[in-house]
């Protein structure tokens, strides 16, 4: 099971002094603690991708390329791509090109977003919302998995006699796994192809969790890929811990209180009821999320936001520390005892490509893919006809 964080960099004032760090102090924070996961036994780091304020995540790449320079282990994810948003072919681009770079430590989570304007900002309708995230993964499919591409559909121009370069990293694209809160649809798009399934549930009852899970998992069975229960599943999560519970509480109120997504909702008591989030010791924690498996079965990967509303970077880095020695390795050692030996491991670039080649027999090293010319449509060995 896969263990990470992920972050929103939103710019949120401090409540208790008023301070709002400049973007560029956000973003070099973000590094910082992505660096420091890695130290503290962390499988994951993710950013979200925004392009309004008050968010600085609007090329995660850039970002996670530079993180990944300063890494070795880790593997780097978005909480969201923006599927809608962003043209497919510069997705294929770019999450290749991730990938060559930091040695296939590349996964992403595919999602629609949840700000409204960002659609006609980028010539789209989100109306078509649906449509346009099932029509542009269709063609990013095939632009990671077929040489050269001739492709027509209702929201991008044709594409004709096209390669998108780099290729993936010994022909296997990063894992994709689809993010969804409520929408079904796409957690029946996650099925038909075999994808995973993230429920980024940090604002929903487990409740609605489990019926999303349940639903991606009965149609994963149905569309032929495994069992139920091999799905590949991640959920969302929140902590924030002390190593006294009333201590958490004491100082995560002013920021919970304040906080844009928060603030003037229910009450840090009726939140922690009902969604992952867990204030208190680290002990509260692990006791919380190792019930999680209860709710939507044994699954592969959780992802906690630590660093929002505000939260001075020296606290973030605390509770990462707090997370990756005193939370991980005790969920770790049970859920794995849990686990039933048929439950797939979380997906990882070498496991996918050792499967990859024991599906063909055995991987050809002489193979090597050829592009149409782009002038003619015929490839090399045609021409010599």
């Amino acid at each position: 099971m896969q263990f990470g964080i992920f972050t929103i960099a939103d710019i949120t004032p401090d409540p208790m002094t008023g301070k709002v760090p400049t973007e560029n102090e956000r973003l070099k924070n973000m590094i910082e603690m992505g660096r420091l996961a890695e130290q503290v036994g962390l499988d994951v780091f993710a950013i979200g991708e925004h392009h309004n304020p008050p968010f600085v995540t609007s090329s995660p790449t850039t970002t996670l390329a530079y993180l990944g320079a300063q890494t070795e282990r880790i593997i780097l994810s978005t909480a969201t791509t923006l599927i809608t948003t962003n043209d497919p072919v510069k997705i294929a681009e770019d999450y290749a090109m991730l990938q060559h770079l930091t040695g296939g430590r590349v996964d992403l989570v595919m999602g629609r977003g949840n700000t409204g304007p960002v659609y006609p900002w980028f010539g789209q309708d989100i109306r078509k919302g649906i449509e346009i995230a099932i029509e542009n993964y269709d063609l990013l499919r095939r632009l990671w998995t077929e040489d050269v591409v001739n492709w027509e559909g209702q929201f991008r121009t044709p594409l004709q006699q096209f390669t998108s370069t780099p290729r993936p990293l010994d022909g296997v694209a990063p894992f994709v796994w689809h993010g969804s809160i409520r929408s079904p649809q796409i957690a029946e798009q996650a099925a038909y192809y075999g994808d995973g399934f993230l429920h980024n549930n940090i604002f929903r009852p487990m409740s609605h969790t489990k019926q999303m899970v349940q639903l991606y998992r009965e149609r994963y069975e149905l569309y032929g890929h495994g069992k139920a229960h091999q799905a590949y599943v991640g959920l969302g999560g929140q902590a924030f811990m002390r190593k006294n519970s009333q201590d958490a509480w004491n100082e995560f109120r002013p920021y919970f209180d304040n906080a844009p997504v928060y603030g003037g909702g229910p009450s840090m008591e009726d939140f922690t009821a009902q969604t992952p989030l867990t204030v208190g010791s680290p002990e509260q924690v692990v006791e919380r999320y190792l019930t999680m498996a209860d709710h939507v079965g044994d699954y592969q990967r959780q992802m906690f936001l630590m660093d929002h509303a505000g939260l001075p970077q020296k606290t973030v880095l605390e509770q990462i520390e707090l997370l990756g020695t005193e939370v991980i390795p005790v969920l770790r050692r049970e859920l794995e005892a849990r686990k039933p030996a048929d439950v797939p491991e979380a997906p990882t670039h070498a496991a996918r490509v050792a499967a990859a080649e024991a599906e063909r027999g055995a991987f050809d090293d002489s193979y090597k893919f050829e592009t149409g010319d782009n002038w003619t449509g015929l490839r090399a060995e045609d021409a010599r006809r």
